[in-house]
């Protein structure tokens, strides 16, 4: 009733959403969100650096200036909502960054798999954006300085340094990852 939309398109919305993954239906009692299995966390650490490393390989073989500008853009976003603090925007800074970069790879057959780890990533990385001590802090404001990196080799067209900086950089997110799935 708030966005004006009739049940027929939410309905369709909400089995597509189901289709993906990112929705469980059931019948008499609504949607909720899917919820992260054991399952969903193994796929999702297996797959994450392979996606990961081919997307930023692949936009540094097809990125355009217009989106090497749209990129730094979005570094911007993220280097201010570091400054601020703030988790949800850093959240969603980082996820537009990595949004781009697939932007950048183009590729019909990996784009879904990379909206899909994003949407998870962005779910369980809240805990990397709340820093609980100084190292953490710093894994932060290193995500940045590998993000700076990761745009210069996309705009020299370093493809294999693109690749192995995606890997470091999920390398640094994953350990952070594994303590909110296996807190101590």
């Amino acid at each position: 009733e708030e966005y004006g939309l009739s049940r027929t398109p939410l309905r369709d919305a909400f089995r597509e959403l189901e289709g993906e993954g990112y929705l469980t239906i059931q019948k008499n009692r609504g949607a909720r969100v899917a919820d992260m299995s054991h399952r969903t966390l193994r796929d999702f650490f297996l797959a994450a650096p392979m996606i990961y490393s081919s997307i930023t390989q692949l936009a540094a073989e097809n990125a355009t200036l217009a989106q090497i500008d749209e990129l730094k853009d979005a570094q911007g976003a993220f280097k201010a909502s570091l400054r601020s603090g703030d988790a949800r925007d850093l959240t969603l800074a980082n996820n537009r960054f990595h949004a781009i970069t697939g932007e950048m790879a183009g590729k019909l057959y990996l784009q879904p798999s990379l909206n899909r780890l994003l949407i998870d990533h962005a779910r369980i990385s809240m805990t990397f954006y709340q820093p609980r001590n100084s190292r953490m802090a710093e894994n932060v404001s290193l995500a940045s300085a590998q993000h700076d990196a990761i745009i210069q080799a996309i705009e020299t067209g370093d493809a294999q340094g693109a690749a192995q900086l995606a890997l470091d950089h999920w390398e640094l997110s994953r350990g952070q990852i594994e303590l909110f799935v296996m807190p101590s």
